[in-house]
């Protein structure tokens, strides 16, 4: 088990999505099927009563530290790695159902950042990963079987297989959970915080760490307002009450109201990775 969440310690699948493109060389390739990758993403040994082992509770906040001191030093080599193509990285979070992929759907469709590519997050399937590819976008799925989030090296593995190309916009929609991701570091630039009118104004209350570590918190469904009990004044001050400042969108993805505004954000973001570097590595691609 995971020490800092208790979630599986089952090895996360990295499924390489077929796609077509042109290499240097001007010949088209077409990757095979599905390929399955299994990653040794938690350094546990499985045996026989290792399910149930009792551990005192100062051995197990040591563990947690060690867990989390490690993943900050995968995410810091994926930071490098990040910068070093210019490539400006958004890490997605949201609970289940609070429209991360059909809000990057429509970004990669409409917002006019390019080139996108997506690392899909979730415990099973390739369902949300087919629907980023048939908008065209470059995708990889890291299935995390039983784990409740991505982790540094999980995105390390990704980054390998995806190799997105220089100056790339990259979205990491991380697995539905807003507990486990705030604490894991993927090396990306800011963490985007989504959540939906329908999931209740106390929601920032209920999970502050999350809301602490966001850059930027989407509310979304706000075209929902009129028939869900949700107060969008108070929601925005219970967020700011857990972290000052933080920019607060509220758009409809389904409407398209407020996307312009997030559109902006995302090329603000762009700039403020570095213009230099982006049109540099951009130049190189």
């Amino acid at each position: 088990m995971c020490a800092t969440c208790g979630c599986g310690d089952d090895a996360a699948a990295l499924i390489r999505v077929p796609h077509d493109h042109q290499h240097a060389d001007g010949h088209d390739h077409a990757h095979a099927d599905h390929e399955h990758t299994h990653e040794d993403h938690h350094p546990h040994e499985h045996g026989p009563g290792a399910d149930h082992v009792h551990v005192p509770a100062t051995e197990t906040v040591t563990l947690e530290l060690k867990v989390l001191a490690k993943n900050d030093e995968l995410a810091q080599r994926n930071r490098d790695w990040l910068a070093e193509r210019g490539i400006l990285a958004l890490n997605m979070t949201s609970s289940p159902g609070a429209g991360k992929t059909t809000l990057l759907e429509r970004t990669i469709r409409e917002s006019g950042q390019a080139p996108i590519a997506v690392i899909e997050g979730d415990q099973a399937t390739l369902l949300d990963a087919d629907r980023i590819k048939a908008t065209g976008c470059r995708v990889v799925q890291v299935n995390t079987g039983a784990g409740c989030h991505l982790d540094a090296e999980m995105m390390y593995r990704a980054l390998e297989t995806l190799d997105p190309a220089p100056g790339t916009l990259l979205f990491v929609e991380n697995v539905g959970n807003l507990v486990c991701p705030a604490l894991f570091d993927l090396g990306e630039r800011e963490k985007v915080v989504v959540i939906s009118v329908t999931e209740g104004t106390d929601k920032p209350l209920k999970y502050p760490h999350m809301f602490q570590a966001a850059g930027l918190v989407l509310v979304n469904k706000t075209d929902l307002l009129p028939y869900v009990d949700f107060d969008l004044d108070r929601c925005r001050e219970y967020i700011h009450s857990i972290h000052p400042g933080v920019e607060v969108l509220p758009l409809s993805v389904s409407s398209g109201t407020g996307l312009s505004t997030w559109y902006d954000w995302l090329a603000e973001q762009r700039r403020a990775a570095g213009p230099a570097a982006l049109e540099e590595a951009a130049g190189r691609a």
